[in-house]
C-alpha cells in the first residue's frame, strides 16, 4: 500500500486538488487551457466529478474466491471526452490485463474473469487510456490505477513438520521443556483474526500441556517412568481466527520418547546360586555364570561382579561378561576333593555409572550367596615332588640304585601305581627304573666329561587305569671322580740348533686334564725312568703346571742324530693319581748365529751350498710357468689338426659334397668288392678318414672273421657294436649309414648291385608323362636312348 501511494504522490506533484472519496485521493495536472474529465467508477458505485482536471484516480478493492457464474464487477473508466457516439476506445494494460481482467472497450466497464487468490497475488497494478478511434492517438494521458485482492478465511493453520520427534529423560520435573512446534497461516495477518494462530493439545494428556500462543510443549506429569512407558504420542492442533469458532485447523504428532537414567538398582532375581566343579577343573576355567537384573539400559545397566566374602576367596574369582553382563566364577587355584569339597562365597552386584540424584532409592548393589561342590574324579598319581635332582659319580657300578622317586593316587581308592622311564629323553637307555618301588638305578656305565647332565621324564601310571598317568622331570648330574690322565695341553714342535751352548731352554711344556678339580690342578712333570740318566736334555718342573726341556750339552750333530725322543710323565694330584707318558719329538736344525732356524733335513749336509727359500719358489714359479706354456701350445695344435679340409665361410652343415659314383651291379667287381665287406682281414689298415686331418693313428681293432653265409643284416648289426665301442669311430658330428632292406620284401631291392637287366632294356618314355617337373629328367634319359640308338 505505501508503494503505491508514494509513487502515486510522484505522478500527481503540484497538483492540488480536493478529493471527495479518500484520503488517499490526490491531484494531478492534466490539461488546463480546457476542463477535460475522465470519471472512475468503482464498485462502490460513487460517481466522481471533477473540474478542470483530466484524470481521477481510485484504488479499487475485489473480494478473492469469488464463487458467481457470471465475470466479478471491478469499475468503469470514463473520459469526458466520450460523446458516446463509439469515437473512442478504452484500452486496459498491465497485470492480468486482457487475461484476468478485461475492459469494455465502448464504456469502459472493468470486469475479473477468473477466480482470484490473494495468497496468490494480493494486489494487481493496471494502466487504463483513452484513445482515438479513427485516429488511434491518444486523448487522455495514461493512468494508473490498483486493484487489491481482499482476503477471506479460506487457508488452515499449516505445521512446518508432519512428524516431530522429541526425547526427555525420564524421571523429569513438571514444566520440562519438551519441543516446540510451529504452524504458519497463508490468509493476510493485517486483515482481520484470520491468520491469528492458537494452539491446543488434542491427545497426550496428562503427560504433556503446549502453551496457546508458543506451541511450546512441556511436562505436565511428575515422575515419568521409562521402564513403565517409553513411547507418547501426542497431536498438537493449530486454529486460526484466535481459536474462535468458524476458525480453520490443523494438526501435527509429536513423537516423544524417554530417555534413560540409571534410577534402578540391580537385582539378583534369587538369593543363593549352586554350582557344580570337577576337582580336575583346571585354573582359569569358568564353572558357573550369575545375572543380576537391572531395569535400566546401555551404561546404566553396566554391572560389575564381585566377591566379597566366603571360605572360597582365594580359590574362586568372578569377572564380568561385557556383552552380556553376567557374572562369570572360575577357579583361581587346582581343587582337592579329598582336602574339600564345598565352598559358599558372597557375591555382590554393583552399579558402576550411579547417578547421585537417584541415591535416596537406595543402595545400587546387591548380593547373593553361591555354594560350588566340588565332585570327585579319577585323579592321575601325584608325585611327591614337581621335579627330582640326582647326583651321582661316574665311576658308579652298573645296576646301581641312585635315586628314588614316589607318587601316589590321591583318590580315595589309593590305587597302586608303576613307574616307567620315557624313552624319548632316554634314547641309549642309560637308566632304568624299578616298576614297583621307582628306584632308579644304571644300565650302561657313566662318563661325565661326556655328559655331564641326563635329563630324563618318569611316568607314574595307575595299574587298574593305565590312561591316568602323570609325568615328573628327573635331573641326573654325574659327578666327577679323578679317572683321567693329564696330557699335553698342545702339539710341540720343538727343535734344538747344532751350536746351542748347554743348559740352554729350548721348549715349554704345560698341561691339561678333562677331569674336575674343585681345588685346581696341580701337575708335576719328569723324565721317563729309561731316559732320565742317558737322554742328552734334561726337564725342570716350574711347580706351575709347566715344565721346560733344556739341553744337557754344547753341540749336536744332525748327521749324527736328528731327531730325539724325550719321553716325559705327567701326573695330577688328585686320588687316585693320574699319570700319563708323553713324547717330545726333538729335530736337529742348522741356526745361524743369532740361533733362529735354517734347515733341519739330514741331507742338507750333502750340500751344504744349498738354495735359500725364496729362489727354490721362484725356480718352482719358472718350471709351473713352462708347462702351461707347454700345455696351451699342444692344444693349439691339436685343435688345428681337427680342423675339416672343406673349409667355407659358411657352416659346414650347409654343404653337400656329392659323389656322382654309380655302381654298376653284380658283375663290376671292380667298382666295389662285398667280399670285403664280409672279411675285415681285408680291410687296409693304412686307410684313413678323408674329411679331417689324420691325427695319431689307433690300431685297427681285430675282429672274428664273418662266415661267407653271414647274413648282411647280422654284419652290419655287428659292426654297429663294434663302432660304438670303438674310441677309433669317427667322430659325432659324422653320420654312418648302413642301409639293409631284408629279405623278401615285397618291393623287392633297388640296388644295381642285383639288378638283372641293364640300362639298354629300361624304357623311360613315361617321364614324359609325369609333367614339366620331370622335364629334365626326361630329357636326358630319352638323350641316352636316342645315343644308343644311333
Amino acid at each position: 500500500m505505501r508503494t503505491y501511494h508514494c509513487f502515486w504522490l510522484l505522478f500527481w506533484a503540484g497538483q492540488p486538488h480536493q478529493s471527495f472519496l479518500t484520503s488517499l485521493s490526490k491531484r494531478t495536472s492534466g490539461f488546463p487551457e480546457k476542463g477535460k474529465v475522465l470519471v472512475l467508477s468503482g464498485n462502490s458505485r460513487r460517481e466522481l466529478s471533477r473540474s478542470k482536471r483530466s484524470w481521477m484516480w481510485n484504488q479499487f478493492f475485489l473480494l478473492e474466491e469469488y464463487t458467481g457464474t457470471d465475470y466479478q464487477y471491478v469499475g468503469k473508466l470514463h473520459s469526458d471526452q466520450d460523446k458516446g457516439d463509439g469515437s473512442l476506445k478504452y484500452i486496459l494494460s498491465g497485470d492480468g490485463a486482457g487475461d484476468l481482467f478485461i475492459i469494455n472497450e465502448n464504456t469502459g466497464d472493468i470486469q475479473a474473469t477468473k477466480r482470484l487468490d490473494r495468497e496468490e497475488k494480493p494486489v494487481y497494478i493496471l494502466r487504463a487510456q483513452a484513445i482515438n478511434r479513427r485516429t488511434g492517438r491518444p486523448v487522455e494521458p495514461e493512468s494508473e490505477f490498483i486493484i487489491k485482492i481482499h482476503d477471506i478465511n479460506d487457508n488452515e493453520p499449516m505445521f512446518t513438520k508432519d512428524v516431530y520427534n522429541a526425547s526427555i529423560p525420564e524421571m523429569s520435573d513438571v514444566g520440562t521443556f519438551v519441543v516446540q512446534v510451529t504452524a504458519t497461516d497463508a490468509d493476510d495477518p493485517t486483515y482481520g483474526n484470520s491468520a491469528k494462530v492458537v494452539y491446543s493439545i488434542l491427545q497426550g494428556q496428562p503427560y504433556f500441556s503446549v502453551e496457546s500462543e508458543t506451541g511450546i510443549i512441556k511436562t505436565a506429569l511428575l515422575n515419568m517412568d521409562r521402564e513403565n512407558r517409553e513411547q507418547y504420542q501426542v497431536v498438537i492442533q493449530a486454529k486460526d481466527m484466535g481459536g474462535q469458532m468458524g476458525g480453520l485447523s490443523g494438526t501435527t504428532t509429536v513423537n516423544i520418547t524417554l530417555t534413560d537414567v540409571n534410577d534402578n538398582p540391580p537385582r539378583f532375581p534369587q538369593s543363593t546360586y549352586q554350582f557344580r566343579a570337577p576337582e580336575s577343573t583346571p585354573p582359569d576355567s569358568p564353572i558357573g555364570r550369575i545375572k543380576a537384573n537391572d531395569a535400566d539400559v546401555d551404561e546404566n545397566a553396566e554391572i560389575e561382579y564381585s566377591i566379597t566374602e566366603g571360605d572360597g576367596y582365594d580359590m574362586f574369582g568372578i569377572t564380568t561378561d561385557k556383552d552380556t553382563q553376567e557374572g562369570i566364577i572360575t577357579v583361581k587355584k587346582a581343587l582337592d576333593f579329598e582336602n574339600k569339597n564345598l565352598y559358599i562365597l558372597k557375591v555382590e552386584a554393583t552399579n558402576t555409572h550411579v547417578d547421585p540424584r537417584f541415591l535416596y532409592l537406595g543402595p545400587f548393589k546387591d548380593s547373593a550367596t553361591v555354594r560350588i561342590q566340588v565332585e570327585d574324579v579319577d585323579e592321575p598319581p601325584v608325585f611327591s615332588r614337581p621335579a627330582y635332582i640326582i647326583e651321582v659319580k661316574e665311576d658308579v657300578p652298573i645296576n646301581s640304585v641312585i635315586g628314588t622317586v614316589t607318587a601316589q593316587d590321591p583318590d580315595a581308592a589309593k590305587n597302586p601305581v608303576k613307574y616307567s622311564v620315557d624313552r624319548h629323553t632316554d634314547m641309549d637307555r642309560v637308566f632304568n627304573i624299578d616298576s614297583g618301588n621307582g628306584s632308579i638305578f644304571t644300565s650302561k656305565p657313566l662318563d661325565r666329561e661326556t655328559l655331564l647332565w641326563h635329563n630324563i621324564t618318569v611316568i607314574a601310571a595307575e595299574i587298574n587305569n593305565p590312561k591316568q598317568s602323570s609325568r615328573v622331570p628327573v635331573f641326573i648330574k654325574v659327578l666327577d671322580v679323578n679317572d683321567n690322565a693329564p696330557e699335553f695341553a698342545m702339539f710341540y714342535e720343538t727343535f734344538v740348533c747344532e751350536n746351542a751352548k748347554a743348559e740352554q731352554l729350548i721348549q715349554t711344556l704345560s698341561a691339561v686334564d678333562k677331569d674336575d678339580s674343585y681345588s685346581g690342578h696341580q701337575f708335576s712333570f719328569s723324565l721317563a725312568p729309561e731316559a732320565a740318566s742317558s737322554s742328552n736334555f734334561t726337564l725342570q718342573d716350574n711347580r706351575d703346571n709347566t715344565a721346560g726341556i733344556f739341553t744337557r750339552k754344547t753341540r749336536y750333530s744332525r748327521h749324527e742324530m736328528s731327531t730325539y725322543l724325550l719321553p716325559v710323565v705327567i701326573s695330577d694330584n688328585d686320588y687316585p693319581i693320574q699319570s700319563s707318558t708323553e713324547t717330545v719329538t726333538i729335530r736337529v736344525c742348522a741356526c745361524d748365529h743369532r740361533g733362529k732356524m735354517l734347515s733341519c733335513n739330514a741331507e742338507a749336509l750333502i750340500h751344504p751350498t744349498g738354495l735359500s727359500t725364496g729362489a727354490l719358489i721362484a725356480i718352482l714359479l719358472c718350471i709351473i710357468i713352462l708347462l702351461v706354456t707347454v700345455v696351451l701350445f699342444a692344444a693349439l695344435r691339436r685343435q688345428r689338426k681337427k680342423e675339416p679340409l672343406i673349409i667355407s665361410k659358411e657352416d659346414i652343415r650347409d654343404n653337400i659334397v656329392s659323389y656322382n659314383d654309380e655302381g654298376g651291379g653284380e658283375e663290376d667287381t671292380q667298382a666295389f668288392d662285398i667280399g670285403t665287406l664280409r672279411n675285415p682281414e681285408a680291410i687296409d689298415d693304412n686307410k684313413l678318414r678323408r674329411d679331417i686331418v689324420p691325427e695319431t693313428l689307433f690300431m685297427p681293432r681285430r675282429t672274428a672273421t664273418a662266415r661267407d653265409n653271414t647274413d648282411v643284416r647280422d654284419f652290419i648289426n655287428q659292426r654297429l657294436k663294434e663302432n660304438d665301442t670303438d674310441p677309433a669311430a669317427p667322430p659325432y658330428d659324422s653320420l654312418a649309414t648302413y642301409a639293409y632292406e631284408g629279405n623278401g620284401s615285397v618291393a623287392e631291392s633297388l640296388s644295381s648291385l642285383e639288378s638283372v637287366t641293364t640300362d639298354g632294356d629300361q624304357d623311360y618314355d613315361y617321364l614324359s608323362d609325369w609333367g614339366p617337373r620331370f622335364k629334365k629328367l626326361a630329357d636326358m634319359y630319352g638323350t641316352m636312348d636316342s645315343d644308343k640308338d644311333s
